[in-house]
This record gives structure tokens, C-alpha cells and sequence, in this order.
């Protein structure tokens, strides 16, 4: 087979990349090994700006309709001490609070469920090719193009599909990522962690005494920071647990029912349906591209299951990768433009990973070895009422793309990172806010598939750049107050390439494709 884009891994993230490009118009072909998707409850939570990409997608309406979960129960979670039902308990990831700075509302439900809304999006493109059942094997590659060797994941001969580029989305052991010699960093936390799914009635009925949440996080003196986490899969009956367990803990030897018991804080009924194992770490590979495979998701980089970054972080590689391998397929792009994929995310994981995930547990760690309510209890509850006021971790977690070498305006020294701040004003690097304009229509409502010029000028003058770019024009309109500037030049991905007097916008654009 000859297609223009191999997508290796049709997990969420390898499928939205594969609906990214072929709503573009390009060949892709898809190998994945599993038929179905896997029945396992992890990837719940998805963001504002996950629910973005969906929607460009043309699949909103159908994932929040696979929504297992009541409408009315908070996407948000829950902090306790020692124990679920100890008393002491704080909100943690409310990230309705950052709702005015995007154009969609949150979202949860099992990443199978997800997956399943994807695979349908792909199967109505008749320019994807999804080969499912498939192993990859093995590539090649050359200065015009890469070929994938697979074979039937339960036997057979093998078979070979070759693109213009190979995506490696296979998830954190990348067969894809070690085939192109793509070398990981570690941090390796040398934990042990679980993964349980079990189903219990009882437990809903006793959690009842608490604010009703999605998630709960347990902060355990003995666990050195690291948490144990339960999550509903629906209201009242299914739910997940991811905690630490010894080394030595396998499916059989292990009372994962005594476990459960003492985490929440008393015994409950149970039927544990799953029982998983994973090791805690953070990993993040040296380079996102090699040549022309290039990888994203986790098998770029990968983390513990903390706040859910992880899926919504994999999807934005997509959203980011997706416009540029197009530009070059279509002939406008570059290989500076497709480098500027790893100089965006790479980064940002970066901060991801030390700002926000390795930060929880440090602070965690360090809170539980300085108070316990044992010893000092008046100590313990003042600093337990002042945790998570603000709720930084939210408001802090804005990805950009300040410093990145195709974002005019940047602030010098700057550079792309998960840390920044929410604001309606248009700001290099940094996601675009959701205005109404003076028409009435939202800004989100006008923008194109590539490029946008957002004109607030009473001169409307047309540019000829021989790049595809809407001009939207809207004389004088109040949005320009917000913004704070008399013109936006909007990316394809709905990130802020420039922002400022007219005069610059033909250089910006031009930097934003990497022209100059």
C-alpha cells in the first residue's frame, strides 16, 4: 500500500492525528493491534482544549453523547488525608474555574469510550485506511519516503504499507521510537503501582457523606508523597484505583481487597474485576522526529496517571503536528516547520512533567513529613485549610509557545512551557480566548482550517502571501479591546502566531510558516 501519512498505534491519539489529516484531505493509513478498543478505565478526563480538538474534528457532539456519567457530577476531584473518610479533604482540579478562556466545556469518560467515538469519525473518512488486527514490525526509511513492516497480530505473513512520513503513537514501549534509534530520558521513581477495577454500590453509598466528585486522591502517611487514587468509571457502581504496592506484589499473592478497605478508611463490598501493574515513572524521549518518522503521544513521553495530562498532552501533539505535516504534503511547509513540532512540545512536556507532576509529589511529600494531625493537630488542620487555595495548579497550567522560533513577539528569553497565565488578551504563543465579536459570532466560529487574520482596522486591505489564510475583517469591532491589539494572526491549531499593528503581519505570517 502507498498512502501519504503512516499512522502506527490507532489509540486516541494516533486516531485524532489520522481525522486531523484526513479532514485535510490526505491518504493515511492506520495500523493497530486491537480490533476493539480495550475495556480498561483510564483517560477520563478531558480539558477544555481537549473538547476544542474534538470539536474541529467534527466528533463533539458524538463523544459528549457517549458520556457515562450524569451530566451533573463535578469533573473535578477530591484531596483526603490518610483516608477517604477521615474528615479531612480539600477540591483539587477544578478546572471549570478556567471555562472563559475556551470555547468548550469539559468532558469525561472512560479513554475507551473516546477511542470508540474516533474509530467512528475515522471509518466516515473515506481517505484513512484503518488496518486493524496489525503489529508493526519494523521500518525503513530513505530521503523520499518510509516503509512500515507489520504483520497480523495473531499470525501471518508479513506486509508493508509506505508513506511520505511514519507517526509512531504507540504508546510508552514504542516499537516505532526504537526502530528510528529515538533514544528516552528517565526518571525513574522505582515504584510499583496497581491498577484495580472493581465494582461496588456500596462504596457510592458511603462516599455519599462527602461532596460528590469524578475522583478521589488519598494522601497517605506511609506513601511518601505518592498518591492513591480512586476514580469513577460511572455514578454508583464501576470504579478504578491506582495506588503503590510493593515490589514484590503480583495478581495472586497480595489482599487487594484489605487495600481498598484501608484507603477509603472502613470495609465495604466489592468484585474486582481487573488487576493491572505498571511502574511509576516519568519518561520523555531526546527528539520527537527522526527523520521522517516522527513520534507523539506517549510514546513521546509519558508520566503517572496524575491530573490526567497525559491523553489531553497527546492530544495537542496531534492538533500541533497535524497542520504542519500538511503544509508539507500541500507544498507551502518546510523542514524548518516540521522541526518546529519538537521545538513546541517538547518542552512543554518538559514542564508538564517538573512543574506540575513531580511537583505534586514533592510538595506532597514534604507537607506529610512536616504535619500529622497526631501530633499536632491545630499545625496539621491550619496548613491543611491553606492547601490548594486558588487552585494554582489550574490556573497555572497554561501551555504556550512563547519563545518558540516560529511565534513572533515573544518576550526575550522566553520559552515554550506547560507554566503561563489565563488572559482574553491575544498573546504570542498562547491560545487564542474565546471573544464574541460584534457580529454576535463567536471568534471560534470564524476561523479557518489554516491560517486567520483576525483585522480589526477600519483599512481592509487584502494580503497576497500565496499561504492559505482567512481574512476576517471586522472594522472598529470592541473585540480589538479585548484582544488588545488591531490585528491577530491565528495558526490552524487556535494558537496566537501574532498579535499587534498591521503592518506586521506580513512578516509574522511568514515566520509562522517558517519562511523566515
Amino acid at each position: 500500500m502507498d498512502t501519504d501519512i503512516i499512522i502506527a498505534g490507532g489509540g486516541p491519539v494516533g486516531m485524532g492525528l489520522a481525522i486531523d489529516l484526513g479532514q485535510r484531505g490526505h491518504q493515511v493509513a492506520v495500523i493497530e493491534r486491537w480490533p476493539e478498543p480495550q475495556p480498561i478505565p483510564k483517560g477520563q478526563n478531558l480539558t477544555q482544549r481537549t473538547m476544542e480538538h474534538f470539536r474541529a474534528w467534527n466528533c463533539e457532539d458524538a463523544l459528549r453523547a457517549a458520556r457515562i456519567t450524569p451530566r451533573g457530577v463535578v469533573n473535578g476531584g477530591l484531596t483526603c488525608y490518610d483516608n477517604l473518610l477521615s474528615g479531612y479533604y480539600y477540591d483539587w482540579l477544578p478546572r471549570e474555574q478556567v471555562r472563559p478562556y475556551y470555547f468548550t466545556d469539559v468532558e469525561r469518560l472512560p479513554q475507551y469510550a473516546t477511542e470508540a467515538v474516533l474509530r467512528q469519525r475515522a471509518a466516515e473518512l473515506d481517505n484513512i485506511t484503518l488496518l486493524y488486527g496489525q503489529s508493526a514490525t519494523g521500518l525503513s526509511q530513505d530521503d523520499r519516503k518510509v516503509i512500515l513492516h507489520h504483520t497480523p497480530a495473531d499470525g501471518g505473513p508479513e506486509q508493508t504499507v509506505t508513506g511520505q512520513y511514519l507517526i509512531g503513537c504507540d504508546g510508552s514501549h514504542s516499537s516505532i521510537r526504537q526502530a528510528a534509534g529515538i533514544s528516552q530520558t528517565r526518571s525513574d521513581h522505582d515504584r510499583k503501582m496497581v491498577l484495580l477495577v472493581f465494582k461496588s454500590t456500596q462504596l457510592h453509598e458511603m462516599l455519599s457523606r462527602l461532596p460528590e466528585r469524578s475522583f478521589y486522591n488519598t494522601l497517605h502517611p506511609d506513601l511518601n508523597g505518592y498518591w492513591q487514587f480512586l476514580g469513577r468509571v460511572d455514578l454508583g457502581s464501576e470504579w478504578f484505583f491506582h495506588a503503590p504496592v510493593p515490589a514484590y506484589t503480583t495478581a495472586e499473592n497480595y489482599d487487594f481487597h484489605a487495600y481498598l478497605h484501608r484507603a477509603v478508611g472502613q470495609p465495604f463490598d466489592l468484585e474486582l474485576t481487573y488487576v493491572g501493574f505498571w511502574d511509576l515513572r516519568i519518561a520523555l524521549a531526546d527528539s520527537y522526529r527522526k527523520d521522517r518518522v516522527f513520534i507523539a503521544g506517549d510514546a513521546a513521553h509519558s508520566h503517572p496517571p496524575y491530573g490526567g495530562y497525559g491523553i489531553n498532552t497527546g492530544f495537542e501533539d496531534a492538533r500541533n503536528l497535524g497542520w504542519k505535516l500538511s503544509a508539507q504534503l500541500i507544498g507551502w511547509g518546510s523542514e524548518a516547520l516540521l522541526d518546529s513540532y519538537e521545538a513546541e512540545r517538547r518542552p512543554v512536556f518538559a514542564s508538564t512533567a517538573s512543574d506540575f507532576i513531580e511537583s505534586f509529589i514533592t510538595e506532597d511529600r514534604a507537607f506529610l513529613k512536616r504535619y500529622n494531625p497526631q501530633t499536632d493537630k491545630a499545625a496539621f488542620e491550619a496548613a491543611w485549610q491553606d492547601r490548594n487555595k486558588g487552585a494554582s495548579e489550574v490556573h497555572s497550567f497554561a501551555p504556550n509557545y512563547d519563545g518558540s522560533p516560529i511565534i513572533s513577539g515573544s518576550a526575550g528569553g522566553a520559552r515554550p512551557s506547560a507554566r503561563g497565565s489565563h488572559q482574553m488578551q491575544a498573546k504570542p504563543g498562547y491560545h487564542l480566548s474565546p471573544v464574541e465579536l460584534a457580529s454576535g459570532e463567536n471568534v471560534f466560529e470564524r476561523l479557518g482550517s489554516g491560517f486567520t487574520l483576525l483585522d480589526f482596522t477600519a483599512e481592509q486591505t487584502q494580503l497576497e502571501t500565496g499561504l492559505p489564510l482567512r481574512h476576517v475583517a471586522s472594522p472598529q469591532d470592541p473585540a480589538a479591546d479585548i484582544f488588545e491589539a488591531e490585528t491577530v494572526l491565528v495558526r490552524p491549531d487556535e494558537f496566537i502566531a501574532y498579535a499587534g499593528p498591521k503592518a506586521g503581519v506580513e512578516s509574522a505570517l511568514a515566520k509562522a510558516a517558517a519562511r523566515s
